[in-house]
């Protein structure tokens, strides 16, 4: 008999990858349906821990980490951009304006997971992904993220207070080491059980391959 799967999604919300992955992820368990219960638990990643309040523009940023030309880096976007309508994100056709630190974002997902349940972290996590990539404003204004905290149901009076104080911020410290010490150093990665780690922003069908098997094996 398939046993309960559970899923460990380390991620960023400023990773447009990871917005495909749990889409991609999402699908994978529709088309599991009632064979396999799943549970998604996400953790923090943060690709820019040093990026000031105020942010980057972002094809300045991008042109400068990965040493490519803008016409590249809006060539990427363009994909980026398919991907994540594939998996049901619908990417602001302009992209986003600026990057931006995402401690604060973390900070509600840690909150939202222990204070809240693993699904309302998840509709969170969707909806701060929203945020930055589909209606592409700033992760610095407080009001936009009480605003994703708003839209996943969940507690906005609680998560600002959260925001004005340092709730939560030795918590989301500490899990990064952890899976940095795991050896996570690139994002969406996926792991399945404690055991299988899967890296990247897999299609549904592989995803949903994987958990069937896992299941299986369990």
């Amino acid at each position: 008999m398939p046993q309960p799967v559970k899923i460990d999604v380390v991620s960023d919300v400023a990773c447009p990858w990871c917005a495909v992955g749990l889409g991609n992820l999402e699908q994978a368990i529709a088309q599991v349906g009632q064979q396999v219960e799943v549970e998604i638990h996400f953790h923090p990643f943060e690709l820019n821990p040093d990026m000031p309040e105020g942010g980057q523009d972002a094809i300045e940023h991008l042109t400068q980490k990965y040493g490519i030309s803008e016409d590249q880096v809006r060539a990427n976007q363009k994909n980026i951009r398919e991907r994540a309508e594939e998996a049901g994100f619908h990417f602001h056709p302009e992209g986003r304006k600026r990057v931006y630190n995402t401690f604060h974002a973390h900070r509600l997902l840690h909150w939202a997971h222990e204070q809240a349940s693993p699904a309302d972290q998840v509709k969170l996590k969707r909806e701060l992904l929203n945020t930055y990539f589909c209606l592409a404003v700033s992760l610095d204004d407080q009001a936009n993220l009480l605003d994703a905290v708003a839209r996943a149901g969940l507690d906005v009076d609680r998560a600002k207070s959260i925001l004005n104080g340092n709730e939560f911020t030795a918590e989301v410290r500490a899990s990064q080491q952890k899976y940095l010490g795991l050896g996570i150093h690139s994002v969406p990665s996926f792991i399945i059980n404690d055991k299988y780690l899967i890296q990247g922003a897999q299609p549904p069908e592989s995803l949903a391959q994987a958990i069937r098997q896992v299941s299986q094996e369990a």
